[in-house]
């Protein structure tokens, strides 16, 4: 599972069982992202958690790092036996915005926020099993 949070809204993708391809799962609210993943675990198995670390273009963290940090913190408690790993997110908005034009969504479909942080979630939980192959 991979999770691009934000200070209004959450994307989360998910890999299917033989982690060969990441897809996009949903957008959540993030005041409702304890719940939704509470609800999720009931269900499904979860092994790892990829958790997006926004830095600015010099490293440094971006000004949201701090609310994520707490976020992290707060689920590692939560869910001792999932591994959850940091992993850098710059320009994966971008990159699902881009992805947006490519794929021939129209203007208004692209204004979707939500969907921007999903494929952003998606980017994100693919980019972490492409450089995690053998």
């Amino acid at each position: 599972m991979a999770i691009d949070y934000g200070g209004k809204r959450t994307g989360i993708a998910v890999t299917d069982e033989m982690q060969i391809i990441a897809s996009g799962l949903t957008t959540v609210e993030t005041k409702t992202i304890f719940s939704f993943l509470e609800n999720y675990f009931k269900t499904e198995k979860v092994s790892k958690i990829i958790v997006g670390e926004p830095k600015r273009l010099n490293n440094e963290a971006s000004s949201i790092g701090a609310e994520i940090n707490k976020f992290v913190e707060k689920l590692a408690g939560l869910y001792p036996q999932i591994e959850i790993i940091r992993m850098d997110e710059r320009f994966t908005s971008k990159i699902a915005f881009q992805t947006m034009i490519d794929s021939g969504l129209k203007k208004k479909q692209r204004q979707n926020k939500a969907l921007i942080d999903e494929i952003a979630a998606t980017i994100l939980l693919q980019d972490y099993m492409s450089s995690n192959r053998f």
